[in-house]
């Protein structure tokens, strides 16, 4: 995005009510945390909404876990001693940022698994400088923890740096709750903290953020004999292999999953499932299937203990690919390593009467990121006549369904619309308006994304009847106030077209 148009979009960000900060803005702010405004928030909880959804109805349930274990969970977990990242220092400010990110910003390549010597000799070749003063960076990389400690009770402890570890610590508790039947899956939406390098990109790259991370746990034997993939092994999904990232393009090429087990990209059918479900989310969020990408993990990216990595990118109009989700085999290290800690066997039996550790199966990703490519890839500056600006997120995820407006400041019309809001808000987000011009009203309700306008005028009140305005094609139909709540939820919930509206 140009800068003018970055500037636009970042004002838009804030005067809308959707994201402000770093916070707490009065005393500076502290970079890495944000303020979700009004609207924001609405579209965040439209977001955490469709994951519940989609996780449901594949069968996971939800559980609620603390944001704080001891430090032996983290030694256990391997958190406490290796999860570190790569920080380069500016000679002339002494700013310092996240090696790998320096050099991805901008650009459509991965350097995470990127040596030591690779990053700063791209940095050189590249001529990459200080993006706070444009100076050079020092010839060494050094390693910070992104843990961030406290003590309870007098024990050392740390804030959980992702929801996936406190989600595998009751293992038996689910074992016995599903009956001691395996594959069942959990997932947990909630809090968590790192102590992040030089967090900048807006909520992309956070100190705190809420995750959303589902886990399924599962019998090893069983991971090609996999009951759900049957019904998506021909979906077709835009994998992009390893052996294809060589050529440093992404072709936009889509295989079905079962083309990707057959040429050993994927190596499950449960996995490729996994694979499966983690993209049908985004698509859930109305992301556009052209802005989505699957990434397969560098063999010498990927983690140690995982057999299959891949990330879930969306091509941002501000920062271009991104990456916005992972989906993992875990083996069964988590369950063997919190085993050997805790003293405690974490595994399950089959029907004869074999013992086993489970393997987990992980699809890890956040609010947060998809509420900001919503923001980022829907909206939309007009420079033509009042140079409008519209979020034209997908409806069914608009953070307000319905606009009232009093066509102008009359008691008896705005009593009438009253009664209206009042009806409606029993089923709808309701944003009710009657200051300015109806013109400027109507500006304002398609800058936050609103589908639907409905106006109240004097020939309501004979007739009973009002105005009910599409925020795309902004075509306007009459319609009865007594049939406005079914045809509003047909139009949001059930389908509906407006073309349908006579």
């Amino acid at each position: 995005m140009e800068k003018n148009g970055e500037k636009d979009f970042t004002s838009f960000v804030q005067e809308a009510g959707l994201i402000w900060g770093p916070s707490p803005e009065i005393y500076g702010g502290v970079a890495g945390f944000y303020t979700y405004g009004p609207l924001g928030k609405l579209l965040k909880n439209r977001v955490e909404n469709s994951v519940r959804k989609t996780f449901n109805e594949s069968g996971f349930r939800e559980i609620e876990g603390p944001t704080v274990l001891p430090n032996e969970v983290w030694k256990a977990s391997g958190h406490l001693d290796t999860f570190q990242d790569r920080t380069i220092k500016c000679k002339k400010c002494g700013a310092v940022f996240r090696a790998d990110k320096l050099i991805e910003e901008g650009r459509d390549i991965s350097a995470d698994a990127f040596s030591n010597d690779q990053i700063l000799r791209f940095i050189k070749d590249n001529k990459i400088k200080c993006p706070v003063c444009k100076g050079n960076f020092e010839e060494k990389i050094e390693k910070q923890s992104l843990m961030l400690s406290t003590v309870v009770g007098g024990k050392e402890a740390s804030l959980r740096p992702e929801t996936a570890t406190g989600t595998y610590l009751p293992f038996i508790r689910y074992y016995n709750y599903f009956r001691k039947k395996l594959p069942f899956g959990v997932f947990q939406i909630g809090k968590a903290y790192r102590n992040e390098i030089s967090p900048r990109q807006n909520v992309l790259r956070g100190r705190e953020f809420t995750q959303a991370e589902g886990q399924i746990f599962v019998d090893p034997k069983e991971k090609n004999n996999w009951g759900p993939y049957e019904k998506i092994k021909d979906e077709k999904l835009p994998f992009w292999s390893e052996s294809e990232q060589k050529s440093g393009k992404f072709a936009g090429k889509v295989i079905s999953v079962k083309e990707a087990l057959e040429k050993k990209l994927i190596k499950s059918q449960a996995y490729g499932w996994c694979i499966w479900l983690a993209y049908t989310q985004f698509k859930n969020f109305g992301i556009p299937a052209d802005r989505i990408r699957m990434r397969q993990h560098h063999a010498d990216e990927k983690a140690f203990y995982a057999d299959d990595a891949w990330d879930i990118e969306l091509k941002l109009n501000n920062y271009g690919w991104t990456e916005v989700c992972g989906v993992h085999d875990r083996t069964d290290y988590d369950l063997t390593q919190h085993s050997k800690a805790s003293g405690v066997k974490l595994e399950a039996v089959r029907d004869n009467g074999e013992k086993f550790i489970p393997h987990v199966l992980e699809i890890a990703f956040g609010s947060d990121r998809p509420t900001y490519s919503l923001i980022d890839i829907f909206y939309e500056k007009k420079t033509e006549g009042e140079g409008k600006t519209i979020l034209r997120v997908p409806y069914h995820m608009s953070p307000i369904d319905v606009s009232i407006f009093p066509l102008m400041r009359k008691d008896e019309l705005l009593k009438a619309a009253e009664e209206i809001v009042l009806d409606l808000e029993k089923s709808f987000i309701v944003d009710y308006d009657f200051t300015g011009s109806i013109g400027k009203r109507y500006l304002r309700s398609a800058m936050q994304g609103t589908p639907y306008a409905v106006t109240i005028d004097y020939d309501s009140l004979e007739d009973k009847d009002v105005t009910i305005r599409d925020r795309d094609s902004e075509r306007q139909v009459r319609v009865k106030i007594d049939s406005l709540r079914e045809i509003l939820w047909g139009l949001l919930k059930g389908g509906k077209k407006f073309e349908e509206l006579r």
